[in-house]
């Protein structure tokens, strides 16, 4: 799935900031990891703990838009479409 660079999993967004779509099966792999990271927790922990649910949903979410920023070929800025 790689497109031969293995230094960047995301594609960067066509329009606005932020990532795109996943180019590389780590990436695929770290969305995957987060989102059963959070349906755990939810199922897990939120009805024991509120607080420890929070917690851990806020350090997941800002690890994994971490690791984002970092894998997205060209980084995080603002672009404009077919302009960049």
């Amino acid at each position: 799935m790689s497109r031969g660079n293995d230094e960047h999993w995301w594609a960067p967004k066509r329009y606005g900031i932020g990532t795109g779509w996943p180019i590389a099966w780590q990436a695929w792999a770290i969305t995957l990891a987060y989102a059963l990271a959070v349906i755990g927790a939810a199922y897990l922990v939120l009805p024991l703990s509120a607080p420890a649910f929070v917690t851990i949903i806020v350090s997941a979410t800002a690890a994994f838009v971490i690791v984002c920023a970092r894998k997205t070929r060209g980084g995080w800025r603002w672009r404009w479409g077919e302009m960049d």
